[in-house]
């Protein structure tokens, strides 16, 4: 008897030398969104000080590129299903290294939050195409691709943070952070432009034809509202919480963001191989109690540097694998087309854009631990809506 194929064979012969190119050419532009994404929490204050806004006031950045990334997401989806996929995030990927490249020559904060937006959209197209793309070269078999699209977004995550914080050392300026990550999308965008484009699920002409169960895809939106708005709050604020808390130092929290974007590649590095063997559902209920049991640590020991380092780690660990798993988990009872993939990132940038601004609003009026109480609330949300599909699935497979 064979032995079984490792993660790493299975895409080396995953059909052909071509679906292995665009597979790691998406894993490519994963680590550029993941070091754009992660970019905003460790310059926050860095930002605040170049407009001369207060904390309350640059908190609105966090929404201003969450809603840009909601329209991104919502053209996004309608454009990989009209036009050639690759083309699209190519010149998606450009326009983010142009207006990464923007971010600190802005001093008015009306024009930072413009370009922030615009921002986010691009991000948007690019994260529902890497998603879209990767299901339709794989298909049934897409799930520990799936999971290793989502870990190279965490390696981008988890060095974006390490290269500001190094070129700040080097030069004082977290401005040449982001040019430095602006120059580095560059090489992704122009080895997607000549590669051909993978053949959608649902055929353009067929595409009108296809319509999703609709109370089943409004569950699937509410997950990813809570997911991607409790992990998007973590990693944007949890930097600005220890500096202000006093319990670290600048360069300290700068080291606990990092730990948290670590915590959570590792999360996804374990969670590929635990794809092709254990079922997405469990995957799930267990990325949630960790994520849950980590809050709740934060929460009991809010003076305790100890309890923050313990549950960041705790925490990346626990949420890493979520967004990916439940992708995969939806794609075994619904179509997956650039449309349905645009509304689930459409979810995602709803909580993207709430979460944290609503932590932005309480964090000097009430408490710093509101981002403890606001995260521990999106999960609880989360769990609620997983038990409501898995029951409602059951139904409909009786009927």
């Amino acid at each position: 008897m064979n032995p079984p194929l490792s993660w790493w064979q299975r895409l080396t012969r995953a059909g052909s030398s071509l679906a292995m190119t665009q597979t790691l050419t998406y894993y490519a532009a994963f680590i550029a969104l993941g070091l754009t994404t992660a970019s905003l929490g460790p310059t926050l204050l860095g930002l605040q000080a170049q407009t001369g806004s207060t904390l309350g006031e640059i908190s609105f950045l966090f929404t201003a590129r969450a809603f840009g990334y909601l329209i991104g997401s919502f053209i996004g989806g309608r454009l990989y299903d009209r036009l050639p996929g690759h083309r699209t995030m190519a010149v998606a990927i450009l326009a983010t290294a142009l207006l990464m490249a923007a971010v600190p020559t802005l001093a008015l904060l009306w024009v930072l939050t413009a370009v922030l937006l615009v921002l986010g959209l691009v991000e948007g197209v690019i994260d529902v195409g890497g998603n879209t793309l990767i299901v339709w070269v794989h298909r049934e078999r897409v799930a520990p691709y799936m999971n290793g699209l989502h870990l190279f977004f965490a390696i981008g995550a988890f060095l974006s943070p390490l290269l500001i914080a190094w070129a700040i050392l080097l030069t004082g300026n977290f401005g040449w952070g982001y040019w430095l990550l602006a120059l580095l999308l560059l090489p992704v965008a122009f080895r997607l432009l000549p590669l051909p484009n993978p053949l959608p699920i649902v055929s353009r002409a067929e595409h009108a034809s296809v319509r999703p169960n609709y109370f089943l895809l409004l569950l699937f939106v509410l997950m990813f509202v809570a997911i991607s708005g409790a992990e998007a709050s973590f990693g944007g604020w949890i930097f600005t919480y220890g500096v202000k808390t006093n319990l670290l130092t600048a360069e300290a929290a700068s080291v606990l963001n990092s730990a948290f974007w670590g915590a959570f590649l590792l999360g996804r590095a374990l969670s590929i191989p635990l794809a092709s063997r254990v079922r997405p559902r469990v995957i799930v209920i267990a990325d949630l109690l960790v994520a849950l049991a980590a809050i709740a640590l934060m929460i009991l020991f809010p003076f305790a540097p100890w309890a923050l380092w313990l549950g960041t780690i705790l925490f990346g660990l626990g949420v890493a694998s979520a967004f990916p798993t439940v992708i995969t988990f939806a794609g075994r009872h619904m179509i997956i087309t650039g449309a349905v993939t645009g509304w689930f990132f459409v979810g995602a940038s709803i909580g993207g854009m709430t979460l944290p601004w609503v932590i932005g609003q309480l964090f000097e009026r009430v408490s710093p631990e509101a981002v403890f109480w606001v995260i521990g609330g999106a999960l609880v949300l989360a769990f609620g809506v997983f038990a409501t599909i898995l029951l409602y699935l059951k139904r409909q497979a009786r009927v």
